[in-house]
């Protein structure tokens, strides 16, 4: 009887993506060489190998089943058959000859345990690409039963689960997942708004302006701790002043009132590069409000005046009197004025006497002063030991994200 020697069996697919098929590595003509086959199957088999490394898969397919009419076939024959159909088969789109075909193969047991994993993969992308999702989510879970570490095989789970509406498990299997991507943290999310489930949402979304800052994530963010039950409307200024570093202000009417909230905090040095900042932005200094914008900056100069001639004063008063609120605000005042070592020195005294209306947000200010003088691991320390239910807690955590990863 004769015998062919099939010299080569390409196989290469698509590098996997999040909506195409997995890559199978090529079959080595060394590692094959010797394998034989009768000739009523090797020179069809031959002759569909050819036509389909000319591209003409559907004639391969063709020709393959003149392989199918000849009985007695041996396990390496159906094996060598289907996997030459299942490379001609992904190539013309013939999804359902595909998956029959890797099916075949996969359960050959001739495949080492990594070719194994690849074409279980690929299976489960072809059955994906024909919507036929329980079965792909079968196949997927196989891949990650031997490979846990597969994150594109999760990503397909994931993709399948919410697509079909079952989103309570599509949060299950995201949430059981460590270092989600931004598109998982985002699938999250949506979940999360359409399960009407606040906090969780609001969580994700931490997440993400932590891990991937964008001014859509921040912006939301924000507007929801501004909205939340019992933020204390004391803290506006510090919500715009999260606004001002993430590129969230664009309106001159926002950075009239944040520099108006910085005079009336005592801050003329923090209303006056704010200003400074609208006017170089041409945001203020235009338009019909051009003379307001005059009368605001004059007012910020004049006023950081007067706070450099009463500084000392202020700061004997606020001493004597252990008043730790007028120590904090006039800290502030000095840090944003550049006299950092003076300023936050006056804050070290008020947090330590802890007798503010607010100590929390004396802590949040000094924690934001901290790195506004560049003292980056001392403001994280201190914006770690934030507390509160009014907002200063939320708002300290806002801003350990945003020190850490900054827009």
């Amino acid at each position: 009887m004769t015998k062919f020697r099939l010299a080569h069996l390409g196989l290469v697919m698509a590098a996997i993506g999040f909506t195409a098929a997995a890559p199978i590595a090529g079959f080595s003509s060394v590692a094959y060489a010797a394998e034989t086959v009768r000739a009523e199957i090797g020179k069809p088999l031959q002759e569909a190998q050819k036509l389909a490394a000319a591209g003409k898969n559907k004639e391969a397919l063709a020709k393959l089943k003149e392989t199918d009419a000849v009985g007695g076939k041996t396990a390496n024959e159906t094996y060598l058959i289907e996997r030459t159909r299942a490379s001609a088969a992904v190539a013309a789109g013939d999804n359902d000859a595909a998956a029959k075909a890797f099916e075949t193969v996969i359960n050959s047991g001739k495949l080492s345990p990594a070719e194994s994993a690849k074409f279980s993969e690929a299976l489960a992308g072809i059955y994906y690409r024909a919507k036929d999702y329980p079965k792909a989510v079968t196949w997927f879970q196989r891949v990650l039963k031997d490979n846990p570490s597969n994150t594109s095989a999760h990503e397909y789970i994931v993709q399948i689960l919410y697509t079909s509406g079952k989103y309570a498990e599509a949060a299950k299997e995201l949430q059981a997942s460590k270092n989600l991507s931004e598109n998982q943290l985002g699938m999250l999310a949506n979940i999360q708004l359409k399960q009407n489930d606040k906090v969780g949402y609001v969580q994700t979304l931490e997440k993400l302006a932590g891990s991937y800052p964008k001014t859509s994530y921040w912006a939301d963010l924000l507007n929801r701790v501004s909205g939340k039950p019992g933020f204390s409307s004391t803290l506006s200024l510090d919500v715009l002043r999260l606004r001002l570093v993430n590129g969230l202000l664009t309106k001159p009417s926002e950075y009239m009132e944040m520099a108006q909230l910085s005079l009336q905090a005592g801050n003329p040095a923090e209303a006056n590069k704010i200003i400074d900042q609208g006017y170089k932005k041409n945001i203020l200094g235009t338009g019909s409000d051009a003379a307001r914008h005059q009368r605001l900056k004059d007012l910020a100069a004049k006023t950081q005046a007067e706070f450099d001639a009463k500084a000392a004063a202020a700061e004997a008063e606020a001493v004597k009197a252990k008043d730790a609120d007028a120590l904090a605000n006039l800290g502030y005042g000095l840090v944003s004025a550049g006299k950092a070592d003076k300023g936050l020195a006056l804050f070290d005294q008020a947090v330590k006497l802890g007798s503010a209306k607010n100590p929390e947000a004396v802590k949040l200010h000094y924690g934001i002063a901290q790195n506004i003088a560049g003292k980056k691991a001392a403001a994280l320390n201190t914006l770690k030991s934030v507390k509160g239910t009014d907002g200063t807690a939320d708002l300290a955590r806002y801003w350990t994200l945003n020190i850490n990863h900054p827009m």
